[in-house]
């Protein structure tokens, strides 16, 4: 897996290495503004399509909510209807007659109490009857509503109401046949919502069902209204799961409201509930609320089709703006980066030249933009090219010369170093072995010095040249100089500087014997060596009178000052000759850093009046010939 993904990388780079630079920056130009403006898009039109499909369940949750409180209203008028005829006291007392009165009492009741109550409770033109069936054998019938109660009795929603001890009872009903032979084809056919309720005798005994209609048309008054939006329609859905609605409607033209009743989930949730769904290829929204009261479902059906179209063209719309737009971006972008590159194309073919050997090309290009800086500094690269041809060409000149004094200086050394041989044999033939031994360590100490061919040597070697050294300063100082040696056998093939013991040697001698009493006796110098952990120690140690702790703490902080703070502090040692500058430590101590690390150097410490140690600090390196393992 790994494998095939890093050939697809591999793939993938080497293919747009190959591409041309403004291609890839029109690409990349592209990518930069494509991916905002896709982003933005996308998010503008999901917007645009949230929006009108919240702004389209808003408006019709108002109509919704609307019909709702006209059905409220409409409950609250056949309440109330129905309250004025139980509360009436003549007409109570005409449904508890205990005994049968005689014509002339009925048309006296019919003429005076039955007219005025008829007429009170009609005056509300939405409603379409209110009829009393009562039980009770005395009571005549006044059509339409006095009547008997066995005109009912075979009602599906007769024990319904019985079983209900006076509460409302809520049907909608289709037939209206009350009285034989009495009702028309158009009362049959109407739908009534009815409120339906027991009501007793004085004694809380049975005696009817009081009836209180209204045209289910003027009940849910926006569901069968005309000025809908033809997008949408409600529809009542009872408890029988008929359906009550405008059929005419344009939502219903292909489908019927029966069939999309039948596709809908319905719900028993008294809030908004909302849901979508399709069918033969038409989406539908569907807000719905349950009425338990009623015992009725509330449906707005929402045609999707319109709105989705609209959404659509809206989409399709800013696929069109995109595609126009990364066309013209497009286009600029190519136009622009033409201008840019062309004088990119100058540079390219001018190094063409360079690489064919001419490199006296004058690059036309010129500006204070990026590409004019870097013609600018490709002219003076190619200015720096030509100073350093010519600069190399005199080096050559100036290696053939120096060639030619390094052989007449060999002649030179060869000629010292024979005439001290000479001196040395004119010296012992005449006895004079001190001279001659001061000559032998003369002569080690410049074939030591001159013959410099490598950086790096062991210690025995340096040791044998302080030894040399030793030698020559005793003949200054009449033998008062004694050299210790306390190396351990695994140091002396420890790699060292060349000529760094040296510098700390002379140290010892110059302060060592300027503060040293001539009747004292000797300086003694030690030179130590051992092995700790990975590093070997070497140490420097004499026993002269030692360094004051101030210019001891002063002498150790020079060691690895900043150049400038040291020139300040040595100009201000060199008006005081008896103080060192401590330059040769100083300088022991940076080729040290230089060549092995900052964790290597010099390391001082002193007791005045006893002894002064310089410990000199290297990584443990054995040394063999001329390789270091």
């Amino acid at each position: 897996m790994k494998a095939s993904r890093g050939r697809w990388t591999s793939a993938i780079k080497n293919f747009s290495g190959s591409l041309p630079l403004q291609v890839k920056l029109i690409l990349s130009f592209v990518l930069v503004i494509f991916i905002p403006v896709l982003l933005f898009a996308w998010y503008a039109w999901s917007g645009v399509s949230s929006r009108s499909i919240q702004e389209l369940t808003k408006k019709n949750e108002s109509i919704l909510d609307i019909e709702k409180t006209n059905i409220q209203n409409n409950v609250e008028v056949m309440e109330w209807t129905a309250q004025l005829a139980l509360s009436n006291r003549e007409m109570n007392d005409y449904l508890e007659l205990q005994e049968e009165m005689d014509t002339a009492w009925l048309l006296d009741f019919k003429n005076k109490t039955y007219t005025g109550f008829q007429y009170f409770l009609f005056n509300n033109p939405r409603i379409a009857n209110v009829r009393l069936f009562t039980s009770n054998p005395n009571v005549h019938e006044f059509w339409p509503v006095v009547l008997n109660e066995s005109r009912i009795r075979e009602k599906p929603w007769y024990d319904t109401v019985m079983g209900q001890k006076g509460i409302v009872w809520w049907e909608i009903q289709l037939g209206r046949e009350i009285l034989k032979g009495a009702s028309t084809v158009e009362e049959i056919k109407v739908p009534h919502m009815s409120l339906l309720r027991e009501f007793t005798y004085a004694d809380g005994t049975h005696n009817g069902i009081m009836e209180v209609s209204m045209e289910v048309r003027h009940f849910f008054t926006k569901t069968f209204s005309t000025v809908q939006d033809p997008s949408s329609q409600l529809i009542v859905v009872s408890r029988d799961g008929s359906v009550y609605t405008d059929s005419s409607a344009a939502i219903f033209l292909e489908t019927s409201a029966e069939q999309l009743m039948a596709e809908l989930q319905l719900t028993g949730e008294e809030r908004n509930g909302i849901s979508r769904f399709e069918m033969d290829g038409h989406s539908y929204m569907a807000i719905q609320t349950f009425m338990p009261r009623l015992g009725v479902h509330l449906v707005n059906l929402v045609g999707l089709d319109d709105t989705l179209a609209d959404i659509q063209r809206t989409r399709n719309l800013f696929i069109v703006i995109i595609v126009v737009l990364m066309a013209v971006l497009s286009l600029l972008s190519y136009f622009m980066h033409s201008i840019i590159l062309k004088r990119l194309r100058i540079l390219r073919d001018s190094m063409k030249k360079v690489r064919g050997g001419d490199f006296h090309v004058d690059v036309q290009v010129r500006g204070n933009d990026e590409v004019g800086e870097l013609a600018h500094h490709y002219r003076q690269l190619l200015k720096k090219i030509n100073e350093l041809i010519v600069e190399q060409v005199n080096r050559q000149a100036a290696g053939k010369e120096a060639e030619l004094r390094s052989l007449k200086n060999q002649i030179d050394s060869h000629f010292l170093y024979n005439t001290l041989e000479n001196l040395k044999m004119l010296a012992e033939i005449e006895g004079q072995y001190t001279i001659s031994d001061a000559l032998t360590s003369l002569g080690g100490m410049m074939r030591y010095s001159l013959q410099w061919t490598r950086g790096h040597v062991r210690l025995r070697d340096e040791v044998q040249h302080i030894q040399n050294y030793i030698a020559i300063m005793n003949i200054r100082y009449d033998g008062k100089l004694e050299l210790r040696l306390d190396i351990a056998p695994e140091c002396y093939d420890q790699e060292v500087l060349k000529m760094s013991l040296q510098p700390l040697v002379e140290n010892a001698v110059k302060h060592g014997m300027n503060d040293l009493d001539a009747e004292s006796g000797k300086l003694t110098i030690t030179i130590g060596a051992f092995v700790r952990l990975e590093e070997c120690v070497i140490e420097v140690t004499d026993n002269g009178c030692g360094i004051p702790e101030e210019r001891l703490r002063l002498l150790s902080g020079m060691l690895r000052m900043e150049e400038t703070d040291y020139q300040e502090l040595r100009s201000h040692a060199e008006t005081r000759r008896s103080e060192g500058s401590g330059i040769g430590l100083r300088n022991v101590d940076h080729r040290l850093v230089m060549s092995y690390g900052r964790e290597y150097g010099l390391r001082m410490e002193s007791v005045e009046g006893s002894y002064t140690r310089i410990a000199m600090t290297l990584p443990h390196l054995i040394r063999t010939g001329g390789d270091t393992r």
